[in-house]
C-alpha cells in the first residue's frame, strides 16, 4: 500500500478477534506508546478494513470495545517538526523506513487520536503514538493468545493455599474443630507468541472436604486462627467429628484467571484452576469422665492415680 495525499489523510487498524473472548479489545500493529489504549508494543493483526470509496486510506478503531466512549483516529506522523515536538519520532522513523513490519516490509508512522463518541462532529485530541503501520497483514496474535490462555493457565504453577487446624494434629469427637486457609494472589509473566503476555490468579473460592465423609463448597470463606482462649468455639469453616480415627483434611482452592497482553488491559481467562493442597493428617480422639472416691494424695495407689 502506498499512502498518498495530505496530511489530512487518515488511516487505522481494526482488529479481528474472533469469538473465543467477547467483546475483546483491539490495537495497531505496533504501539510502542499506546497509553490509552493497550500501552505496550507489537500486537499483529489481519483485519485491514479501507473505509468507503477509499483504496489507499484505512479505516477502523482500536477501541477496548462498544464500552468505550471515545472513537480513535490515525493522522501521519513525524512530518517536519514533529521532532521537534514530538522526540520519538526521531526513533520511530528509522524503524518504520528500514522495514520493521513482520515480513521486512517499510512502515509509516503515525499518531492516534481521539474524540468523545457522543459529540458531532468529533474534537480530536492526541491519544499516543508516533507507531509503525505496516502492509502486510500478519497473524492475528490477539486472537490465538485468547484461544491458547485457557490450557496456558491449567499450565501455570499456581501454589496452593495452606491450611490449618485448631485444635491439631489431635482433635477431639463431638467437639468443634477450627480449619482455615491462606492463599495469595499470584502473578505470572510469560511469553506467547513472541508477546509479553502476564497472567494473575486470584483465589475466589474453597472446597473442603474434612475427612469424615463431610465436603462444604465451593464457598468464599476461607476461615481464620483461633486465638488460643478461644479454641473450641464454633466457626464459618469449623466441624464437630462423630466417630474416633485418624483421617486427612483435604482443600481445594479455586483461582480466576486474568491475563494482559503487552501492558494491555486485564482480559478474563475461561474456566478455573482448581489447585490442592496437601492433605492434613488429624486424629479424633474420644474423651473419658470418670468420678473416684478417693484422694490421690491419701492413697497414690488409688484408681485414677
Amino acid at each position: 500500500m502506498t499512502l498518498t495525499g495530505s496530511s489530512e489523510w487518515t488511516f487505522a487498524l481494526l482488529i479481528l478477534i474472533g469469538t473465543v473472548l467477547s467483546p475483546m479489545p483491539t490495537s495497531a500493529d505496533e504501539a510502542p506508546n499506546m497509553d490509552a489504549i493497550w500501552g505496550g508494543t507489537l500486537i499483529d493483526s489481519n483485519g485491514w478494513l479501507p473505509p468507503s470509496g477509499s483504496e489507499n486510506n484505512f479505516s477502523g478503531s482500536p477501541s477496548t470495545g462498544p464500552e468505550d466512549p471515545y472513537i480513535y483516529e490515525a493522522r501521519y506522523a513525524c512530518a517536519d517538526g514533529d521532532s521537534v515536538i514530538f522526540p520519538e519520532c526521531a526513533t520511530v522513523v528509522p524503524a518504520c523506513s528500514t522495514g520493521g513490519g513482520p515480513v521486512g516490509e517499510p512502515g509509516t508512522a503515525i499518531y492516534w487520536y481521539q474524540a468523545l463518541r457522543a459529540i458531532a462532529p468529533p474534537d480530536w485530541m492526541f491519544s499516543s503514538g508516533p507507531t509503525c503501520f505496516y502492509d502486510e497483514k500478519p497473524r492475528d496474535l490477539l486472537a490465538e493468545i485468547a484461544e491458547l490462555i485457557a490450557h496456558e493457565f491449567q499450565r501455570t504453577p499456581v501454589a496452593p493455599a495452606t491450611m490449618g487446624s485448631q485444635p491439631g494434629p489431635h482433635t477431639l469427637r463431638g467437639e468443634e474443630t477450627n480449619v482455615w486457609a491462606e492463599a495469595s494472589t499470584q502473578i505470572f509473566p510469560i511469553s506467547m507468541l513472541g508477546q509479553d503476555v502476564t497472567i494473575t490468579a486470584v483465589p475466589v473460592a474453597y472446597t473442603w472436604d474434612y475427612g469424615d465423609g463431610t465436603v462444604w463448597g465451593p464457598t468464599p470463606v476461607h476461615g481464620a486462627p483461633l486465638h488460643a482462649d478461644r479454641i473450641g468455639e464454633q466457626t464459618q469453616t469449623s466441624h464437630v467429628y462423630t466417630a474416633t480415627g485418624r483421617l486427612a483434611i483435604t482443600l481445594t482452592t479455586h483461582f480466576n484467571g486474568t491475563y494482559t497482553v503487552n501492558g494491555g488491559p486485564q482480559l478474563p481467562i475461561p474456566g478455573q484452576g482448581n489447585i490442592p493442597t496437601a492433605p492434613l493428617a488429624l486424629t479424633v480422639w474420644r474423651a473419658e469422665t470418670n468420678l473416684y472416691a478417693e484422694n490421690c494424695f491419701q492413697n497414690p495407689d488409688g484408681v485414677g492415680c
